[in-house]
């Protein structure tokens, strides 16, 4: 019977125990509101709170509201949205359609590591459990909403789960370890200064008091609870449970004469009989029995079987085994055995229907005193069901215990298993980072080789190309000295003694007839023709040409040339003839000749040209050279320059020479190279 008043007594005074985070809508008349985009899915789920409308357009609100935030982006605000959701479908009865959306929402909360709604969502599980008595699971879900909110430093809603832990606790009889946690919820409380609250905790160690007959210890706690109630806005409903409390554990304490007096005053409320029709049965019933005790039997059987019939119209089947228990007692005491025993066994029946093992084992021992014939056998129903209920309430015990400190060390586990999990993910990332970071330092070093080898075997291609025009020099000028001593030898040597001999013979006096001196004439004409020819022969010998200017045109013709059989492209050369080749530098020659191999490699790969003009020009001394192609061009304001362009320019820069590109889309490319005071690049 105790446990059974406490469970009683908790669920009138603490609802809140089932609905901490969810916030009660303001009643509004029946009438429909418009509603913008941005609150529509509070109003849905406020709308579904309102008593005003039918329990059938409660449950479409809240669809609307939950289909609301299907459309939204899921964020911390939202699954909080879903918790209440979830928890409105628990309140208007529908446990199905609460779990599934529980569920969905404690997926999502798990996904963003929000504590607060994976605390709110283990508080609605736990209010579940409480509601269909399933008491283990519901002390669980509450121990893991307290962790969860303690670890995130939310005071209220931590104080609020230990309090329904203590609740348990105390239903099953572990009143140190109920008391132990109600008192490490009222120093949350006392911080955030609430006073509903502290009256809840204070009235709750009042009812642990009155189980272990510590009376005066429950008066002390019943005085406590006054003090906050005090400072509650709305506590006639508490006010009357807390003065009905108080008589109670002045009943039990054996003081009839302030347990009435406390009766009475809760009695004198012209309103409770209408406000709350149970709790006038449960007091009435309360005041007939003490006044049984103290042997004032008017009206006790009248109040009696008013509370036994306001109880029965209610279906309070606990109620019921109370009012029968007390009838019992009362045709006790008249000496009615029969409708004594009648009244035990009824409540006994009841009490072992609707599990409340209390009752029945109080039914158990009223039976055993009054039906003498069968005493034996309820005294021994009555010791051993004590027995295994006292064994089961040992079990839920350890339970509990095993409950909290396994979900303790679950979530150390889990913060644990968290915490490495980003040290190998750290860890991970820091070895792919620094293998990455090596193998890019090893790339970069390979590129940095391979350009080294590069740079090194184009110089070595440089110094061939100036060894080869070096040695042509050379032979140019062995061929030209060749020349030379060749000509002086004819026109020296051969021509003279040609001209002694033409001369010679032409002092002979020929005797003969005349086809003989005209022959002899012929002879001396054909020696002059020879003479000159020998002469112009060595004439042209002794012009000291120099091919020099023709063997750089050939290299670029060549160049040329081995490019157009690799392309669709179509060349121009043009050379100004007032170019002379022999005085410039070879190394402006050999940067030339790789800035056009470097153009015309670029033009094949990215122009898509069909015709490519090479001219080289020479004005004051300046020696310019362009190339033009008429591809597709680029806007050089965007575009990022290549290596390629670099390397012309990085060309142009070793031989003091200006370098510009123009182009346009689709209008082309030239490039231009100018050398200045072409004498000194």
């Amino acid at each position: 019977m105790k446990i059974n008043r406490l469970f009683q007594i908790f669920a009138l005074l603490i609802p809140l125990s089932f609905i901490i985070t969810q916030s009660c809508g303001k009643k509004t008349p029946n009438k429909e509101i418009l509603i913008s985009a941005n609150d529509s899915i509070t109003y849905f789920i406020n709308a579904s709170k309102n008593e005003n409308f039918n329990l059938a357009k409660r449950k479409l609100f809240l669809l609307k509201s939950y289909l609301y935030l299907k459309k939204s982006e899921i964020d911390t605000v939202q699954v909080r949205n879903l918790s209440t959701i979830a928890f409105q479908n628990l309140k208007l009865g529908d446990t199905t359609l609460f779990k599934k959306r529980n569920e969905e929402a404690m997926a999502i909360a798990n996904d963003l590591k929000d504590s607060f709604a994976l605390g709110d969502l283990h508080w609605n599980y736990a209010s579940y459990y409480n509601r269909i008595e399933v008491f283990d699971s519901a002390f669980y879900h509450f121990n893991s909403a307290y962790t969860y909110f303690d670890k995130s430093g939310h005071l209220y809603e931590s104080a609020k789960t230990q309090y329904g832990m203590a609740y348990i606790k105390g239903r099953f009889e572990d009143y140190s370890g109920s008391e132990v946690l109600t008192f490490k919820a009222i120093e949350k409380f006392k911080k955030i200064q609430n006073a509903q609250s502290l009256y809840a905790c204070y009235n709750h160690l009042a009812l642990l008091q009155n189980d272990v007959q510590e009376y005066d210890r429950a008066l002390f706690y019943y005085n406590k609870a006054i003090e906050y109630l005090n400072d509650m806005d709305d506590n006639d409903f508490s006010r009357e449970e807390i003065l009905h409390n108080i008589g109670n554990t002045y009943l039990k304490k054996g003081d009839y004469t302030d347990a009435l007096n406390y009766f009475d005053k809760v009695l004198d409320n012209k309103n409770l009989k209408l406000k709350d029709i149970n709790q006038y049965a449960r007091v009435l019933g309360n005041k007939a029995y003490c006044n049984l005790l103290m042997k004032d039997t008017i009206n006790v059987l009248k109040h009696l079987n008013e509370s036994l019939r306001i109880r029965d119209s209610l279906n309070n089947k606990s109620g019921i085994v109370t009012s029968k228990i007390l009838l019992s007692n009362y045709y006790t005491f008249k000496q009615d055995t029969v409708r004594a025993v009648n009244y035990a066994k009824e409540a006994n029946s009841l009490a072992e229907e609707i599990k409340n093992s209390r009752d029945y084992l109080r039914t158990l021992s009223i039976l055993a005193k009054l039906d003498i014939k069968n005493s034996p056998k309820y005294l021994e129903k009555h010791i051993q069901f004590s027995d295994s209920l006292q064994l089961i309430e040992r079990k839920i015990q350890n339970k509990f215990t095993r409950i909290e400190y396994e979900t303790d060390e679950y979530i150390e586990e889990t913060e644990r298993l968290a915490k490495q999990k980003i040290w190998i993910i750290i860890t991970g990332i820091g070895l792919f980072l620094i293998f990455g970071l090596l193998f890019i330092i090893r790339m970069q070093k390979s590129n940095t080789e391979k350009l080294m080898l590069e740079n090194e075997q184009q110089k070595a291609n440089e110094q061939v190309y100036l060894i080869t025009l070096k040695q042509q020099e050379k032979l140019e000028k062995e061929k030209v000295k060749e020349r030379n001593r060749i000509a002086e030898e004819l026109h020296d040597g051969i021509l003279g003694k040609l001209f002694g001999t033409r001369v010679g013979l032409g002092f002979l006096d020929i005797q003969g007839d005349e086809n003989l001196k005209k022959s002899h004439q012929l002879f001396l004409d054909e020696l002059q023709v020879i003479e000159k020819e020998i002469r112009e022969v060595s004439h042209k010998l002794s012009d000291n040409f120099d091919n020099s200017q023709a063997h750089f045109s050939d290299i670029i013709h060549k160049l040329i040339e081995n490019k157009r059989r690799i392309s669709n492209i179509e060349y121009e050369l043009v050379f100004d003839d007032h170019i002379d080749w022999q005085q410039i530098n070879e190394v402006v020659k050999v940067n030339l000749y790789r800035i056009i191999q470097e153009s015309i490699q670029n033009i094949i790969k990215y122009a898509s040209a069909k015709n490519v003009t090479i001219n080289f020009s020479i004005n004051n001394g300046d020696l310019t050279m362009t190339i033009k192609d008429d591809g597709i061009g680029f806007n050089i304001k965007r575009k990022k320059k290549g290596i390629g362009i670099k390397n012309m320019k990085s060309r142009a820069e070793k031989i003091n020479a200006v370098f510009n590109i123009y182009s346009k889309v689709n209008e082309g490319t030239i490039i231009e190279i100018k050398i200045q005071n072409l004498n000194n690049p």
